[in-house]
């Protein structure tokens, strides 16, 4: 039988070596993006259900995007594009909120290897560090953070627990 490639796979973490960057897709964030996300979760705060109370207390021009939406949107977006089937644990990182994010922005995520080696207790994986820069459609960072992540390698093997 023929063996078909598949694509839309993440990168071993042989391929990730310190210094390399990529950005990922844009994605625009809806009004109706907001509700769910602040509704699934609990943030039900009159900062992201309340307009009067954004503009005229709180001094914010339009609807405001929850920070931690933002972060999940980026790695959403690093998902697609650099970690599917090959991202096995996150393990920490630090995280900054420069600005804020509105309905209708669209954001992106540049991202840089800082730190990148083989895994000294897990045969076949490594260890990255990224930062990573949420940017909006001007060009504006909202979010940087620095994710260290367990990451499979190439010759990987997959052993029984």
């Amino acid at each position: 039988m023929e063996e078909i490639e598949t694509i839309g796979l993440g990168f071993p973490w042989e391929d990730m070596p310190v210094g390399r960057k990529f950005k990922t897709l844009g994605r625009t964030i809806t009004e109706a993006d907001i509700v769910n996300f602040i509704s699934a979760t609990g943030m039900l705060e009159v900062l992201f259900t309340n307009i009067e109370f954004l503009t005229k207390e709180a001094g914010f021009k339009d609807r405001l995007t929850p920070g931690g939406m933002v972060f999940c949107f980026a790695e959403g977006l690093l998902f697609q594009t650099a970690l599917q089937g090959v991202g096995f644990a996150f393990l920490n990182m630090e995280l900054d909120i420069k600005g804020p994010t509105y309905a209708g922005d669209t954001v992106h995520v540049e991202c840089e290897v800082i730190e990148s080696r083989a895994s000294n207790g897990r045969p076949g994986l490594g260890l990255v560090r990224t930062r990573n820069k949420v940017v909006k459609q001007d060009g504006t960072v909202v979010m940087e953070y620095t994710p260290l992540r367990l990451v499979k390698g190439r010759d990987y093997k997959k052993t029984a627990a």
